[in-house]
């Protein structure tokens, strides 16, 4: 008989939230730091030694080509992330792999053009046994999300091997906080690994603020709870099937302080994280967390001042955390005295590709091949997110203003006069240098969706002059996320901004001397704006673009076939200018 028996939550209603307001004490220290050996008074065979292996944002990540470094590195990607985990688990004879969400979702071409079915065989084949959802387990809706777990062919594009229709997730999604209006979540709140006698709980959530980064046509009908509340509702739960060593993945995470002050350490530690930890009841033995694409790991002290370990593994497969649970036969609990957690790279140079994956490429590739590489226009240089190559959010981009450039262009027969752009919509950097055989300068389609992949409507609708200023301070977000998001704004808009940021939090915003086309804006005038779907329905906090009566809106297409069209139409494009906001000090 197996050492391993898995149970699984039900899906249910919840009956009721355990409030817990407590403050999170001082102590935070890197996880590897616990390294203690089991001491002489353990009696032999009492204590039993689990791993758990942390992984979080794969993002369909399966290639080794996509875009992810460590310090200039080329790192992450499945074919290595699989050889890493194998190579983890070698002398380890209870091993489990976990996931804290967004394993779908925001995919390069080669998994993201199929509907991420490669993603998720990729995972099966590397070994993953259960994960938290994350928000982009839901862009393309809560019954896309149970196709990805259960199998079947997708409801438009169908299936694109009839011979071997997609076949589901061998792993299990887990989405506790996920109710509908009687309750029930769409996918288990729980797993339970036995292992020697023990029980280990993984309780699975997003992020309470889901439903502003998701489109929400597709979770209609569902709320995202409060985090802690939804995980300490379950402790008795579990308590009551035999279960004290309790993990939660969790969709939602911190950054240290800079973010990236290293890969295995826990510097300055700040974000939603840290309120969530201190609101989890104390029975919960450790959390693997994501969101942030940030690597750390960490000690931080429980609601009891007892020690937690809280880990997050970078993105894209690029890290992975170890977890090493002692877990005392007796009182069936971690001994978190004796518990480690270690934070590992996955260096491409160090490792072999591991055979599975690579499978899965191959696979895929000739599908791949016939849509990814077609041409659609060409750039004169890179086109950027931030001021260098990779995501900054909170900077005015070349990227940004590219996409809101097409998508003013692609609507103007529907009277747009200015267009707006997230700037989470765009996963990846236009670069130069040519990513296969396509020549340099040269934007494939495959680029191009990897660049802009979520597929939605762009939409045309009246503002007035003071509505579009409202949405100008939104870009200063609420606490608990990222600070600032600053949207792409067309040509011919320009503004004066001024921010005041203190310890992350955005505090306060000024828009002055907002021009259209070299005239003021007039608060009482009323404009004609494109912005995509998600943006429309509030996205991002962007509250003032909900406010705007639905029977006004005029839809104009596809957002990457806006861009696709922009780009055969103006090639070779130029990066667009960054000094249309004049950020003043």
């Amino acid at each position: 008989m197996s050492d391993f028996v898995t149970t699984t939550g039900r899906r249910r209603a919840l009956i009721g939230m355990i409030a817990f307001a407590l403050t999170l004490t001082a102590f935070a220290a890197p996880a590897s730091a616990r390294d203690d050996k089991p001491g002489k008074a353990d009696p032999p065979g009492q204590l039993v030694e689990v791993q758990v292996l942390g992984i979080n944002d794969y993002h369909g990540h399966v290639g080794a080509d996509t875009p992810g470094t460590i310090d200039g590195a080329p790192a992450g990607g499945g074919e290595y992330l699989a050889a890493k985990l194998a190579e983890l688990r070698q002398g380890n004879k209870y091993s489990i792999t976990a996931a804290a969400g967004d394993l779908i979702g925001g995919s390069p071409a080669a998994s993201g053009l199929f509907h991420d079915e490669p993603s998720v065989e990729s995972l099966n084949a590397m070994g993953l046994d259960v994960s938290s959802v994350g928000n982009h387990e839901f862009d393309e809706g809560v019954a896309e999300l149970l196709r990805m777990q259960d199998g079947g062919c997708h409801p438009v594009d169908g299936c694109y091997f009839p011979e071997a229709p997609y076949a589901g997730a061998d792993f299990q999604w887990l989405a506790a906080n996920t109710v509908d209006a009687s309750g029930q979540t769409p996918l288990p709140e729980y797993w339970i690994e036995k292992v020697n006698s023990v029980k280990i709980g993984f309780i699975g959530m997003t992020l309470e603020a889901t439903d502003t980064l998701v489109a929400k046509a597709g979770i209609l009908g569902y709320e995202f709870l409060d985090e802690a509340e939804t995980a300490n509702a379950l402790v008795p739960e579990l308590k009551a099937q035999g279960v004290e060593a309790i993990v939660v993945l969790l969709h939602e995470g911190g950054s240290q302080t800079p973010p990236l002050a290293g890969i295995d350490t826990c510097i300055g530690i700040t974000g939603a994280i840290v309120a969530i930890n201190a609101a989890l009841d104390p029975a919960i033995d450790a959390m693997i967390t994501g969101h942030t694409h940030l690597p750390y790991n960490c000690v931080l002290d429980d609601a009891a001042g007892q020690p937690r370990i809280v880990t997050s593994a970078y993105s894209y497969g690029r890290v992975v955390s170890e977890l090493n649970l002692v877990i005392d036969k007796r009182t069936k609990d971690v001994r978190r005295d004796l518990s480690s957690a270690t934070n590992h790279t996955v260096i491409q140079s160090e490792l072999t590709p591991d055979a599975a994956i690579t499978a899965v490429l191959d696979k895929w590739a000739p599908l791949v091949e016939e849509s990814a590489n077609i041409p659609l226009g060409t750039i004169s240089a890179d086109i950027l997110r931030g001021g260098v190559e990779g995501s900054d959010r909170g900077v005015e981009s070349a990227a940004g203003n590219l996409v809101a450039d097409a998508q003013a262009w692609a609507s103007s027969a529907n009277g747009a006069e200015l267009a707006f752009m997230n700037p989470g919509g765009v996963r990846t950097d236009l670069l130069f240098a040519a990513s296969g055989d396509e020549g340099d300068g040269v934007v494939t389609y495959g680029e191009a969706f990897a660049f802009q992949p979520f597929g939605n409507t762009l939409q045309t609708f009246p503002m007035t002059g003071a509505q579009i200023v409202s949405v100008l301070e939104e870009q200063c977000q609420p606490p608990g996320g990222r600070p600032f998001l600053h949207l792409g704004v067309s040509d011919g808009f320009t503004y004066d901004l001024s921010t005041t940021i203190v310890g992350g939090v955005c505090t306060g915003v000024a828009v002055t001397n907002v021009m259209l086309d070299g005239l003021p804006l007039l608060n009482a005038a009323t404009y004609n704006v494109t912005v995509n779907s998600f943006l429309a329905d509030g996205g991002d906090n962007f509250g003032t673009f909900a406010t705007i009566d639905p029977a006004l809106r005029i839809d104009g297409g596809n957002d990457l076939e806006a861009l696709a069209n922009y780009l055969a139409a103006f090639s070779p494009v130029d990066p667009p200018s960054t000094d249309r906001v004049n950020e003043l000090p």
